[in-house]
């Protein structure tokens, strides 16, 4: 007996939840630690170093705690030349990068700004990347204006 895919048709909307990456806060976290340590083992003058190495451990505390309090937010990109939505707002130019497993989702939101997500492999599994993939490419296709000859 033949298993269906797991994948959506290409009909389908694609609806995708993004989370903070574990993976990404375990690298914020041995960066923040590794960087005071190099700035310490540097040539620079000890009170400089110090001074440095807080600042670069306090950063990265920042920047922790900042990525580690994203919420939840939920994506999804209609079938055909439908609107995309994050989190049940319209979204415009609506774009998908890859680079390896890691992928970008950037857009316009209603004011105007540039909003952006990124999703690691331990947030986004396979099947998932695929939809995700062909949602992109098929919204892409939709959304693009039509071609005439000149």
């Amino acid at each position: 007996m033949r298993v269906p895919p797991i994948s959506s048709p290409p009909y389908a909307p694609c609806r995708l939840e993004w989370r903070p990456s574990r993976w990404l806060l375990a690298a914020l976290s041995l960066l923040g630690v590794l960087a005071p340590l190099s700035i310490l083992g540097s040539d620079l003058p000890r009170g400089v170093a110090w001074s440095a190495a807080l600042l670069a451990l306090f950063y990265a505390l920042v920047l922790l705690r900042r990525e580690a309090g994203r919420l939840p937010r939920i994506v999804l990109i209609p079938a055909g030349a439908g609107t995309a939505t994050v989190d049940g707002t319209p979204v415009t130019a609506l774009q998908v990068h890859w680079r390896g497993p890691l992928a970008f989702l950037r857009w316009r939101d209603a004011q105007g700004r540039l909003r952006h997500l990124a999703w690691w492999p331990d947030t986004l599994p396979a099947p998932a990347r695929r939809e995700l993939r062909l949602a992109a490419q098929a919204h892409a296709a939709s959304s693009a204006p039509p071609q005439m000859a000149p």
